[in-house]
């Protein structure tokens, strides 16, 4: 009897679940279909029964497959081989050479495009219409019966059962994957139908760029919320005790969360939000400082005091050690306008400066508000989705989509990369070879 072939294990780490989908894929795909063998009942006693006829759309057009049919003479159950072209119950194909399925999701995620637009681009490749009209003008229209009619809603369909798949495998996806102990925090805030509101809240290695597994929360002023984050990480792997500090912007919640649940963890303050936290204080004594002026006096006024205080303000905040950044809040505090600035820093002085331990260097000193950039494009903040539910399956496809992509090589004018030409899996040492996102996905 054939060994069956076996689907991975819930817990099994993700890129060895992305290679046991392409091994099983390649083992359909290399079936003889003269070895005949019930998988009901493992019976040999098989002979023909007939056939059946499909008509699945690829990226070249539509075709036509006889599917074979064979029936048990032990049990009586009829049944077909499966192919690795065809997708039970869906009329597009995925193969190597014709993979709609796959075409699709890696449109929408790659070039962030809407699903609009991604179905009717497919739509006009492989019905020879619509668009392709244009590209073609010498061609001729496809009758109304033979039009391709794929939408969106059918990719959304497709997204969400990825997601559902995702979903189902959290726990243990990314275990055994080593991790920095330096991290980042984020949310995004959609909006759902019905006018409700909802964040995705976002944990990101600092060092590898790994994304863990994100959630879904009504607020991010809430404990609770933060909770749900870390305990969804250590599902997925991320063991606690190598966390050290966590970069994000003022959340009371997670501080409140880490000073209860891990209180060896420092929080980082964004330099960023503490910048704009500190905006309206520099207005406040630029413009007590030209109260009793008026004119040209009193916009240098301004411009004196506001560059004076910005300047102390950065040599506490970029300083090299806590020795100077002391040095440098004393300063600030001795300023005749400086005194309230002095005491918000004061206050502030070890969360606004944890990456200067040793031990936290890497853990950088700004939110990954970067990452919902990408993330924005695909997703329209959320109102594609409508649903909390479908919102977090998204956000865990782009969450793997997002670890197996690797960056670019090229430098941009105002931003380069790290690890350019290695996804964060990568980095963090695994080896991708003969896998992708969507094979993680089962797409």
């Amino acid at each position: 009897m054939d060994k069956p072939i076996e689907r991975p294990h819930k817990s099994m780490q993700i890129v060895a679940r992305a290679r046991a989908f392409v091994q099983r894929l390649q083992s359909i795909a290399r079936r003889n279909p003269g070895q005949r063998q019930c998988p009901h009942c493992g019976s040999r006693d098989i002979y023909a029964h007939g056939s059946y006829t499909r008509r699945p759309w690829t990226l070249e057009g539509r075709r036509t497959v006889e599917v074979a049919r064979y029936c048990c003479q032990i049990c009586g159950r009829t049944y077909s081989l499966p192919d690795a072209d065809l997708i039970r119950g869906s009329w597009y194909a995925r193969s190597v050479h014709c993979s709609v399925h796959r075409c699709a999701m890696d449109q929408w995620l790659h070039t962030g495009t809407s699903l609009r637009r991604v179905a009717e681009w497919l739509r006009s490749q492989m019905g020879r219409q619509e668009r392709w009209q244009m590209w073609h003008p010498l061609g001729s229209s496809p009758a109304e019966a033979d039009r391709c009619r794929l939408n969106a809603s059918t990719l959304q369909r497709w997204l969400d059962a990825a997601g559902a798949r995702a979903e189902g495998y959290i726990a243990g996806q990314y275990a055994g994957i080593p991790a920095s102990g330096q991290m980042g925090t984020d949310g995004l805030w959609a909006r759902l139908r019905g006018g409700v509101v909802r964040v995705m809240l976002m944990l990101r290695d600092s060092v590898t760029g790994l994304l863990w597994p994100p959630v879904v929360a009504e607020g991010e002023q809430a404990a609770e919320a933060w909770g749900q984050l870390f305990e969804q990480a250590r599902r997925a792997g991320l063991v606690w005790e190598d966390l050290k500090a966590v970069v994000s912007d003022g959340a009371q919640g997670l501080l409140s969360y880490l000073r209860h649940s891990l209180p060896a963890v420092y929080q980082q303050r964004c330099v960023f939000h503490t910048w704009r936290n500190l905006g309206r204080e520099l207005a406040r004594q630029a413009a007590r400082a030209a109260k009793d002026l008026s004119g040209q006096e009193a916009t240098d006024a301004r411009r004196r005091v506001r560059q004076e205080l910005t300047t102390l303000v950065h040599q506490v905040l970029d300083a090299d050690s806590f020795e100077e950044a002391e040095r440098a809040l004393a300063r600030l505090r001795a300023h005749p306008r400086g005194a309230r600035l002095g005491k918000v820093l004061n206050q502030r002085f070890i969360e606004s400066l944890v990456h200067l331990m040793p031990a936290n260097r890497s853990v950088g000193r700004v939110v990954p508000e970067w990452c919902w950039r990408d993330f924005r494009l695909r997703l329209s903040r959320g109102r594609n989705h409508g649903s909390e539910r479908r919102l977090l399956r998204a956000g865990l496809v782009f969450s793997i989509y997002h670890n197996f992509t690797a960056t670019q090589n090229r430098r941009e004018h105002k931003r380069h990369y790290r690890h350019p030409g290695k996804s964060p899996l990568e980095v963090a040492g695994l080896s991708l070879e003969g896998c992708s996102y969507l094979d993680a996905l089962e797409v």
